[in-house]
């Protein structure tokens, strides 16, 4: 087993339960663990710098925990600055985000696995939650273990078709897509997890992942949570993704999208939401009783106009016991797989929203990067902060850049003043994936030129270069 010090680190922000900013700092790493975290004195005292295989001088550096991306879409990633900017969520599902799907093949989603794997480590995201393969969870699965990134997916599964089929959808994506009841599709969910969870070593898992909302029936929708909670694992879909979204529900059944699910008896602690932006006061005890979680991706809702600002509550649920991580959502719904920006966005928000400093900020915004949003993958255990035995996922920043120059207190520096672009290294299971500027598990060289031909292919083969796409819908109204 490698043993690796690194010493006289200017800080270490530990997001433990203390939130503790240690200066002068060290951290031990034993294989793919953290063995000790504190101050560079006493780890060195009790771990003599002889006595360790390598030694790294941190006196430049400042640590912080692998960023956790609580909901993303790998299969997306091509997709990048393609769909306009004036669209609704609903619209931008039907009538764009299926489209391209319909004409992403398994070899151009490996590509765009490993192209939006390749960023978050550059942007220090160590591990991920990804809402399914469009063909086969092992794509996604085996491609981000060739990156060496630690995550969850699944295999996309909705089961109730749209009356009429919109342009762009082919009759190939529409059979895989939908199944033809609920039991159906969570027959081939079970088979994906049973083969594909656990794999590199524990470190990519597999959840039984719907799409959730209008496209899934309640069956599905509870289905999923109580068959992952039977295999062990997690469950995440869409659901309370905008207000267009809760006027339909509430239209159709009486009742608002958590509500609906509460009703049914769906919610369950291993649970994930992705987006969660229409809520009303009274579901948030239903979240918190139920220990269900949600990733709230910022910089989607404001390109999708989700209203974040305007009816979100994610500070209440935070408030109310609802834990809440932050995702980034795909390429063309946020634009970047930046988890940084996220970071930004969620400690300003709120306060500018509300006219009041004391909303979320950057204590709360780190938190939820990190150790929230591996609660939510149900990992906390074993990653989310700077503690012994847990795993050697964290980002090491470079404090010559001039974003860091100069620095007084490291927390407020690295919410408000950094960005990836002073990211020295991203390690992930105690390897640097991310160092001297390159992924080293990958030739991104080739992979950019291969990804750039592929997504032009798609775009022109999907029809998406053309001016008369919807950008408004009436689809499962």
């Amino acid at each position: 087993m490698t043993t690796t010090l690194i010493r006289n680190l200017a800080f270490a922000l530990t997001v433990d339960g203390d939130d503790r900013v240690i200066r002068d700092a060290a951290v031990l790493v034993e294989g793919e663990r953290i063995a000790a975290v504190g101050p560079s004195a006493e780890v060195e005292a009790a771990h003599p710098p002889d006595t360790v295989d390598e030694v790294l001088d941190g006196r430049r550096l400042g640590i912080v925990p692998g960023f956790v991306d609580a909901h993303v879409h790998l299969s997306e990633t091509l997709s990048r600055a393609v769909f306009p900017d004036n669209l609704g969520t609903r619209a931008w599902v039907f009538h764009w985000a299926k489209p391209f799907y319909a004409h992403v093949g398994p070899e151009d989603e490996r590509i765009s696995v490993l192209l939006g794997t390749t960023e978050m480590l550059r942007c220090g995201t160590t591990c991920f939650l990804d809402m399914g393969s469009q063909h086969d969870a092992g794509i996604t699965v085996q491609a981000a273990a060739e990156v060496g990134i630690r995550g969850a997916t699944g295999r996309h599964a909705a089961d109730v078709k749209p009356a009429e089929i919109p342009r762009g959808w082919t009759d190939e994506m529409v059979d895989h897509h939908f199944f033809p009841n609920a039991q159906a599709a969570l027959e081939v969910l079970e088979d994906q997890v049973r083969r594909w969870d656990g794999y590199a070593d524990g470190r990519i898992r597999c959840w039984v992942n719907i799409e959730g909302k209008e496209p899934c029936s309640p069956e599905l929708h509870v289905g999923a949570r109580a068959l992952a909670e039977r295999l062990g694992v997690g469950t995440t879909y869409h659901l309370a993704t905008s207000i267009e979204e809760a006027r339909v529900s509430e239209r159709k059944y009486g009742l608002w999208p958590i509500e609906r699910i509460d009703s049914l008896g769906g919610l369950g602690s291993n649970l994930v939401i992705a987006h969660g932006a229409a809520v009303k006061e009274s579901e948030i005890p239903l979240l918190a009783r139920n220990d269900t979680k949600v990733a709230f991706c910022p910089s989607t809702s404001l390109k999708l106009a989700k209203g974040a600002t305007a009816i979100g509550k994610y500070p209440e649920l935070r408030a109310g016991g609802v834990t809440v991580g932050l995702g980034t959502d795909g390429v063309s719904a946020a634009g970047n797989m930046n988890l940084m920006r996220q970071l930004y966005l969620v400690a300003g928000l709120f306060k500018d929203a509300r006219l009041d400093a004391n909303q979320i900020g950057a204590r709360e915004a780190l938190r939820m990067a990190t150790i929230d949003g591996a609660r939510a993958l149900g990992r906390d255990g074993e990653i989310g902060s700077l503690e012994p035995g847990k795993r050697a996922d964290f980002v090491l920043f470079d404090l010559d850049h001039f974003e860091w120059t100069p620095y007084d207190d490291p927390l407020q520096a690295l919410v408000w003043s950094v960005s990836p672009a002073s990211i020295a290294q991203t390690w992930v299971d105690g390897r640097p994936l991310y160092r001297d500027g390159r992924v080293v598990t990958v030739d991104e060289a080739a992979l950019r030129v291969e990804a750039r031909e592929r997504a032009a292919d798609i775009v022109r083969r999907a029809g998406l270069d053309r001016a008369a796409i919807p950008v408004t819908t009436t689809l499962y109204d």
